[in-house]
């Protein structure tokens, strides 16, 4: 691969396009722009991240993650200096990274996956093509984003949000379909409805594999959600304030934590809090310069499509073990909190009942309770098509796309426990 074209500003649905700019940005900048502003984005603000939305602390969301995610993305687009664009298409593949994920976190997740492979859903195992049943049982979150972005929704413009090339290449992190995903591998990158769609982005692009910039997309989601679910967990007590302090100074050498705790003395930081802000601070930056170093060293391997792993897992020593010890503890301390479990095992619920009754109205659409079922879907949908395949991906898109809010209100609303009147 080569960088000259595998940055392209050509855009999904207007190739042959050439629209009068009237002012000084970038086609990219226009993708970023088009994200920020979007409906899809704004939703995550009401979409779980790891823990459950704020009571009297809080904690990240989707949304506040990804811009995040972002920020730190566009420091390693930056850094690794290979054209001025690259940061802005790294920030904005990085806001989009999570826009497919539905409600209630990654059990919203296996509670689609389940659906169809363990439940009600597995009626339809028969009914459709061996392709679309192996992407409704792995539903993935990324393959999501992908057709979020760059599907025709009903009454929208060809190449849906017409980003340019480059971008929804950057947002693909398995550059492959479900039907080769393997135990190992479990996660795939686009639905067979745009599998077209990302092959022909490929070929433009010259792709082989991975577009080397979902390597850094990765490796912003890597430290942020990692480092950022270890201050979240302080915040809310589940890591006490020492745990939290050995955690983040582990990232550095002896000389370079008493230089933290000198300045920590020297600036008066004496909020238990603050202090942990600063050290979260210096450890993400300690990762980013790690991580772009790793990209530059093995830049050739990464454009001929040959380097293994992700930039994270090829760190330094120190850092690789310190990451790897936050990752322990939040798997054992965090994920496996009681907050974290209620949230889940509730939002599988929510899921699990909505996918019964929506998927159960488009196999049988005549019936009463169908038809009025079916109203409460947006237009966008193709939900009365005449393809039972268009329609069970179409009930995935609504269902997909709500917030855990509104998920909780609309399975509240078709048990009869939740009505206007009451």
């Amino acid at each position: 691969m080569n960088w000259q074209q595998l940055i392209s500003q050509k855009r999904l649905g207007q190739e042959l396009k050439h629209t009068e700019r009237r002012d000084a940005r970038s086609e990219f900048k226009r993708d970023y722009d088009r994200l920020i502003f979007s409906a899809p984005f704004r939703r995550m603000q009401n979409k779980t991240q790891v823990f459950p939305l704020p009571g009297s602390v809080f904690v990240h969301n989707r949304l506040t993650h990804s811009l995040e995610v972002a920020s730190v993305g566009m420091s390693l687009g930056n850094d690794i200096n290979r054209g001025e664009s690259i940061g802005t298409i790294v920030a904005t593949a990085c806001l989009a990274h999570d826009m497919g994920n539905p409600p209630f976190g990654h059990s919203g997740e296996k509670a689609i996956q389940t659906f169809f492979s363990e439940g009600p859903g597995n009626i339809l195992h028969d009914m459709v093509s061996p392709e679309v049943w192996s992407d409704i049982t792995h539903f993935e979150g990324n393959a999501n984003a992908f057709r979020l972005l760059a599907h025709r929704f009903k009454g929208r413009r060809e190449g849906g949000f017409a980003m340019t090339y480059s971008t929804l290449a950057s947002i693909v992190k398995y550059p492959y379909p479900s039907t080769q995903v393997t135990p190992e591998h479990p996660k795939f990158g686009y639905f067979t409805s745009e599998a077209e769609t990302f092959a022909r982005i490929t070929e433009e692009l010259g792709m082989v594999g991975r577009h080397p910039l979902v390597y850094l997309v990765e490796a912003a989601d890597d430290i942020c959600y990692e480092i950022m679910d270890i201050e979240d967990a302080h915040k809310l007590k589940l890591l006490t304030h020492e745990e939290t302090m050995s955690l983040l100074m582990a990232f550095f050498d002896e000389d370079i934590q008493e230089s933290i705790r000198q300045r920590i003395k020297t600036e008066d930081i004496s909020d238990p809090n603050e202090q942990i802000v600063y050290l979260r601070a210096c450890a993400i930056g300690k990762l980013e310069n790690e991580c772009v170093k790793v990209f530059l060293d093995n830049e050739e391997a990464i454009l001929n499509g040959t380097f293994q792993g992700s930039l994270i897992e090829n760190i330094s020593q120190r850092q690789r073990e310190a990451y790897r010890r936050c990752s322990k503890v939040a798997m054992g301390r965090i994920y496996q909190s009681k907050s974290v479990l209620d949230i889940e095992l509730g939002g599988y619920s929510i899921i699990e009942t909505l996918m019964t009754k929506m998927v159960d109205a488009v196999m049988h659409p005549d019936r009463y309770y169908s038809k009025q079922l079916l109203k409460r879907v947006s237009s966008q949908y193709d939900i009365d098509s005449p393809d039972l395949e268009t329609r069970i991906m179409a009930v995935l898109d609504f269902v997909s796309g709500m917030t855990d809010v509104f998920a909780l209100d609309f399975y509240q609303k078709i048990n009869g426990t939740s009505l206007p009147i009451v």
